[in-house]
């Protein structure tokens, strides 16, 4: 039943998104299954079909048991004159209205699913997919309430628009040209005329209330927002003793979102009471209509009770219609952001032809940095015209004062931003015509502040290469000196870090970033302020392990104390994004530049009282 076709991306828009651009962009996933949409709207068709027959034997029931209706003039009991097989078809067509109804639900629910799964997946590694500069700016609370509520709305705007509107059009439908075939034109006006002020009055409010509805949706993300943004930093609220000020914060928001909640009801109950008041004069015609028809007999007992069930029956429809224009334009409200993340532009797109990196013959990469500019805003530079070579199995060491652009090296290393002036190459290729999989495949990192998922110690380890086996991840935990560590847990390998890894100290955060990084065993590494965060013993042991690392791949370390670079092949001096001096440590101490001014501070701060103390 399944069709296995490329599913077409969401038209790229900067403007707010049209109702009916959503529904064309909804329409490839449901198409995927149209075996499964047609016997749905056979299972439908039927389901409705039996639906408007039961009035219509519940009428020659009721005309049976009078005798104007086919009354025995005998006397016999009337009971005895009414159809059995009237009975029987009354019963089978109250059924047939359950089995098809359900068997459509059954057939239409691997569709609404799957259709949901595939959005909601397609968001996800469109996440993924944009650039380091939207995820920098990103508030994770708004972000995550905002694809919470937009896959959820996709859920019901798929049942909706398929499971209802199509059967309550059929059933308006059908009821209305049996009125019209059974009966006077005044009933067909009536009805339809009822029907036609109840759409028109229910889509202009509900058109009106959905300003209201986008309005409680952003204050709903903005509270969601600070929630989030108060719980990540739940440290800091307490070392300030700021849980009053945040729970503040948090109130002002809730406010907001609590007046505009009770606009939107406000405004749904002048919905309600509207939709109502038309139903009640529709019916009230009606009735009015069929009483005279009984009376001046051209109608029977039978044909007021058939209209007055018909009645019901569209007026079922009627009132489900605007409960479904409502839910529908709120659907298309809360899915507006999701589709808005799916038209973000991402930023890095692996080129036409791009290709994997090409190692060379022993599997080995060399790094080049040539004539490098960059700015992630055009009025503040951070690189200028910087060139650098890493031959492959080779250290160099980049150093310099906070703010100097180290830590943009790296980002530029693995395409988190594309250079805006030069090229970087490895091996001969500008990684602008590699793919970025390829490209970050061949990378390693551990950086200074090691960010751990909130799971065991062994998942995060494994994280280096998710397909490794326990064997191998002990192996790298071994390797990185984290296994005496491991053992000594009552859980071992099992063992939950917590949130972001709080739950372990600097080194065996870093021990983990260290095993990860082994385990994915790169030809290129970066150590990016490894140790800058930690104890003078705990640095000294943890940068004999990653000198270990290092040996036989190409390896590019950022760093502020430069007691951690003193044995690289060649040490870059960075400042205000320009390359002030280069050699090894003893040239650069020996020139009495820049570097040996800043070892010579960083030795005296070593050897002050302080720090001693400390």
């Amino acid at each position: 039943m399944r069709r296995d076709t490329a599913l077409p991306a969401p038209p790229a828009q900067h403007h707010q998104r049209h109702d009916w651009q959503t529904v064309k962009t909804l329409l490839p996933y449901l198409l995927q299954w149209r075996t499964r949409i047609l016997l749905a709207l056979a299972c439908l068709i039927v389901a409705k079909l039996a639906s408007v027959g039961v009035p219509l034997v519940f009428k020659n029931i009721i005309d049976g048991f009078t005798p104007a209706g086919g009354g025995s003039s005998d006397g016999a009991p009337v009971m005895l004159l009414v159809p059995l097989a009237l009975i029987a078809a009354y019963g089978v067509l109250r059924f047939s209205v359950s089995l098809f109804t359900e068997l459509r639900e059954l057939l239409f629910a691997r569709i609404t699913q799957q259709a949901v799964r595939a959005i909601a997946l397609q968001v996800f590694g469109h996440l993924h997919q944009l650039s380091l500069r939207f995820h920098l700016e990103r508030q994770t609370g708004g972000l995550t309430r905002d694809i919470e509520r937009g896959t959820r709305a996709i859920g019901s705007l798929i049942s909706y628009t398929i499971y209802s509107i199509l059967p309550t059009l059929v059933e308006v439908a059908l009821v209305l040209g049996i009125l019209a075939a059974r009966y006077e034109p005044s009933f067909v006006l009536i009805a339809g005329g009822t029907l036609v002020v109840y759409v028109v009055f229910t889509i202009t409010l509900s058109n009106w209330r959905v300003q209201i509805r986008r309005e409680v949706n952003e204050l709903d993300s903005a509270a969601n927002t600070r929630a989030i943004d108060s719980l990540l930093n739940y440290e800091t609220v307490k070392y300030f003793n700021n849980e009053g000020w945040e729970k503040a914060r948090y109130d002002q928001q809730m406010q907001k979102w609590a007046t505009a909640q009770v606009k939107s009801q406000v405004s749904l109950s002048y919905l309600n009471l509207g939709q109502a008041a038309i139903i009640a004069v529709g019916v009230a015609l009606m009735m009015w209509r069929a009483a005279v028809g009984v009376a001046d007999g051209s109608m029977t007992l039978g044909d007021i009770v058939l209209v007055n069930a018909f009645l019901i029956q569209l007026y079922i429809p009627l009132n489900f219609l605007g409960v479904l224009y409502r839910e529908i334009r709120q659907s298309l409200t809360d899915i507006e952001q999701l589709f808005g993340l799916l038209n973000e532009n991402r930023e890095i797109q692996d080129a036409p032809d791009a290709r994997a990196v090409l190692p060379d013959a022993q599997g080995a990469c060399a790094v080049r940095f040539e004539n490098v500019s960059f700015a992630y805003e055009p009025r503040r530079p951070i690189l200028q015209d910087v060139s650098f070579d890493i031959p492959a199995g080779r250290t160099l060491a980049v150093v310099g004062h906070s703010g100097a652009g180290k830590s943009t090296l790296a980002r530029l290393l693995f395409r988190f931003y594309d250079v805006t002036g030069g090229a970087i190459r490895i091996n001969g290729q500008d990684i602008r015509q590699i793919t970025q999989a390829s490209l970050r495949s061949a990378i390693g990192i551990v950086p200074q502040d090691t960010v751990l998922f909130n799971d065991t110690l062994a998942y995060n380890v494994q994280y280096g290469r998710p397909t490794a086996s326990l064997d191998e991840v002990r192996e790298a935990a071994r390797a990185a000196h984290l296994d005496a560590f491991i053992e000594r847990l009552p859980d071992g390998y099992a063992t939950r870090v917590g949130e972001r890894g709080l739950k372990l100290s600097g080194g065996e955060k870093q021990r983990v970033a260290i095993a990860r990084t082994l385990l994915k065993n790169p030809p290129i590494l970066i150590f990016d302020e490894a140790t800058s965060a930690l104890d003078s013993q705990t640095e000294k042991s943890i940068q004999t392990e990653l000198d270990l690392v290092a040996r036989g791949r190409t390896t590019l370390i950022i760093a502020h104390r430069l007691s951690t670079v003193m044995n690289a092949d060649e040490i870059l001096v960075l400042d205000q994004g320009r390359i002030v001096e280069r050699g090894t440590h003893r040239v650069l101490l020996e020139r009495a530049g820049a570097y040996a001014k800043m070892w010579l501070l960083q030795q005296q701060e070593d050897s002050s009282p302080a720090a001693t103390t400390l």
